[in-house]
């Protein structure tokens, strides 16, 4: 299956706990609410059990008065101001010179660039060792549907790749010992990950439309960035409600390949065109690889995955990492769950 993406609404119905928030975060946050249609209520709510990190000022409230909060919502501000008088003042941002845009390449080059990228990603699977890997899923749920994430829980499986095959098994769970299935815990869960999602986009069948998109740089390399989109009728992706609704939607996204090796190093997948009856609106996934060492030899492998829903106000998030490769037939005992992973190694750079 290509991609497969479970939702559960029993995933996280958690109320919002405290948030701690700059002065530039609540600006962003309070405009951001006013143009979502959020009430005066609602936003003022919310923001009693908003701590602050630094003094927020009356010019600050009156700016946010002038885009449109409310007089419950400035109520509110007064009160943040007065709690936040002993702290200091916000520190004004960097200001960093904006990077020289670099020349787009030539059609020849682009085209060059595509045809590489599509051999990559057919031979893909084909090339994989087999291998043992770690796999941390950390699930978030934010009922308000304004990105406060919660964490719902941690789960670290076991990933076995053998014979183009994978196999999970759970281990711990929230960093306790168990013996379950993805299935048994429920929630948000997807699939794909290891070729799939990257073959489908390349497969003379899928018919995407490629073009031009920009520059960037990925890990310290130099990127080719193609817009693409894939329509309905030739879609393979798939989309679960509870295991019981299931559609096919058409989707557009990003994809990255090394100027160099023409390996694909993100792949960015939106659905378009959900019908608008079916319970989840919005889902889009990102997945980077990376270059690892397995058996002394260097193969590009998923790094992390990015998977992100939203069922009417509901919004879920699955962060899933890909640690600790083996080559397979390796003995080894999952024990803990690693750190997450820096976000600097899944931040794209301006290209130098």
């Amino acid at each position: 299956m290509f991609l497969r993406i479970l939702l559960s609404l029993l995933l996280a119905m958690a109320a919002v706990a405290e948030t701690r928030m700059t002065i530039e975060q609540l600006r962003a946050f309070v405009r951001s609410s006013k143009k979502l249609g959020h009430s005066d209520k609602k936003l003022a709510d919310f923001l009693h059990d908003v701590k602050l990190s630094y003094r927020l000022d009356e010019r600050t409230i009156e700016e946010l008065q002038g885009d449109g909060a409310g007089p419950r919502t400035v109520e509110a501000l007064r009160v943040l101001a007065a709690s936040s008088k002993s702290l200091p003042a916000e520190p004004a941002p960097e200001v960093k010179p904006a990077p020289q845009p670099i020349p787009p390449p030539g059609a020849a080059e682009q085209k060059t660039a595509l045809d590489e990228a599509r051999d990559y990603a057919r031979e893909y699977t084909r090339s994989l060792p087999n291998f043992i890997c770690t796999q941390v899923t950390r699930r978030y749920a934010d009922p308000s549907g304004l990105e406060f994430w919660q964490r719902q829980d941690v789960i670290t499986s076991k990933l076995t790749y053998f014979e183009q095959k994978e196999d999970y098994k759970v281990v711990l769970v929230n960093n306790r010992m168990v013996d379950t299935t993805f299935e048994t815990l429920g929630g948000a869960t997807s699939t794909g990950e290891f070729g799939s999602m990257l073959r489908e986009v390349f497969a003379p069948e899928t018919g995407a439309r490629f073009e031009w998109e920009r520059w960037a740089t990925l890990r310290g390399r130099r990127m080719h960035v193609f817009a693409y989109q894939v329509t309905q009728p030739r879609s393979r992706w798939r989309i679960s409600y509870m295991r019981e609704r299931e559609i096919t939607p058409g989707y557009r996204g990003l994809v990255y390949v090394d100027k160099d090796t023409s390996a694909v190093m993100r792949l960015t997948l939106t659905a378009d065109d959900i019908p608008p009856t079916f319970p989840v609106q919005q889902a889009m996934t990102t997945l980077d690889y990376d270059y690892v060492e397995i058996a002394g030899r260097q193969h590009v492998l998923p790094l992390k995955a990015v998977v992100r829903m939203r069922s009417g106000k509901l919004l879920t998030k699955n962060e899933v990492e890909f640690r600790m490769y083996r080559r397979f037939g390796a003995e080894a005992t999952i024990t803990f769950t690693p750190d997450p992973l820096s976000e600097e190694q899944t931040t794209e750079q301006p290209p130098k």
